[in-house]
């Protein structure tokens, strides 16, 4: 899996922030605020399912 956290651009005003790990294998996500806390991991199908429902909410 990638080594290299990315901070989602929703996140830019410092409030709730997420950062994602992805790969072939899934994704992994976690608190910007609360690294300590760990992250989840996604397989590719529950990553896909994640970020179509965030995106058809945003519509």
């Amino acid at each position: 899996m990638s080594t290299e956290w990315h901070k989602s651009t929703y996140s830019a005003t410092g409030g709730n922030c997420v950062e994602i790990r992805a790969a072939i294998t899934g994704a992994d996500v976690r608190d910007t605020q609360n690294r300590e806390a760990g992250h989840l991991t996604f397989d590719p199908s529950e990553w896909t399912v994640l970020l179509n429902r965030v995106r058809s909410q945003n519509r």
